[in-house]
């Protein structure tokens, strides 16, 4: 099942040539098992001194920037599992595009690494770029990252895009952002023939009384046993399919056969109780398997605990007692 993930970072200045390489897997990231997930890059609307090789701009903006300014921004976001690697990159093309487009030196990669859990890819996209608006003034590294004069633009750097901006503006634009990101999704989706669809709203806006799973992260998912992970991925399941469920439109087709459609739509409601209850079944096997583990490992605690009391008390009568072997 698609799901949704967006968040925009601040990279500060000295940090910008390092996180580049980090996305697209150079320098110390190069040719390591670990970092093996690279599917895609691309850079675009470099100056001129930085066409032919991005890291020449992040390495200019970690030195030119002043001293606490912001050297780069970053939009991370998960791409849909249902998307092949080429509809996946045609999709973060398109996002830049919208987002981006002329204006911004930008550089991309796309990440495919297992996730812990379900073993499956967990493609996701990192876009790297500056808030530096290019105005097609021609400078030089030391003049691009320079302060921006709007009475002489050709004197200062190149214009900041969030200079000015309130906190209230800067959060209204991240909420435009998500959407647009969630919007651009579904129309992939449905481009390429899929049925899921991804929501920008919290699950609380959309309505849904379901709790958001607690991240375990892959030391989390390392301390699971195979009885709890049965439990997690039976649980995934079976809401995901609720949630299919729900959001399907029931059509009657008045060319085909009337009767059907109108049994299969008065047996929705039991589908969906159906996929409810197996959903709760599943949590609460989770959650007893949890409770399992909480316990024992209190036992094992108080266990480890009486064992050093009695170690300790051996020890003490050992020195109280005196060697008879000395006595006269």
């Amino acid at each position: 099942m698609a799901s949704y993930h967006l968040t925009v970072k601040a990279g500060a200045r000295g940090k910008a040539a390092a996180h580049a390489a980090y996305i697209v897997r150079e320098g110390k990231y190069s040719g390591r098992d670990r970092y093996e997930d690279l599917e895609a890059t691309a850079r675009g609307n470099m100056p001129e001194w930085a066409a032919h090789n991005a890291a020449y701009f992040w390495q200019a903006a970690d030195e030119y920037e002043r001293a606490n300014g912001t050297a780069y921004r970053e939009i991370e976001v998960a791409l849909p599992r249902e998307l092949t690697p080429a509809e996946r990159l045609e999709l973060v093309q398109e996002f830049i595009g919208q987002e981006l487009g002329e204006k911004h030196a930008y550089q991309f990669a796309i990440h495919t690494p297992k996730a812990a859990l379900e073993k499956d890819g967990q493609p996701h996209a990192h876009i790297m770029y500056s808030e530096r608006i290019r105005d097609g003034i021609a400078r030089d590294p030391d003049h691009y990252f320079k302060r921006y004069n709007a009475k002489n633009p050709e004197k200062g750097g190149a214009k900041k895009a969030s200079g000015g901006k309130l906190e209230s503006e800067r959060k209204e634009d991240l909420l435009g952002l998500r959407e647009r990101w969630a919007a651009l999704q579904n129309k992939h989706l449905e481009k390429h023939g899929h049925n899921d669809r991804v929501d920008h709203r919290s699950l609380k806006a959309q309505g849904s009384d379901r709790e958001p799973e607690k991240h375990l992260g892959a030391i989390g998912v390392s301390r699971l046993n195979a009885q709890d992970i049965s439990a997690l991925l039976e649980r995934r399941a079976a809401e995901g399919g609720l949630e299919r469920s729900q959001k399907e439109v029931s059509i009657i087709d008045l060319s085909g056969d009337i009767k059907r459609a109108k049994e299969e739509r008065a047996n929705q409601p039991q589908q969906e109780t159906a996929i409810l209850t197996r959903a709760a079944q599943a949590l609460e096997r989770f959650k007893a398997e949890q409770e399992t583990c909480a316990m024992a490992a209190q036992a094992l605690e108080k266990f480890k605990a009486e064992q050093e009391r009695k170690a300790q008390r051996e020890k003490e009568q050992t020195q109280s007692t005196p060697d008879k072997g000395h006595h006269r």
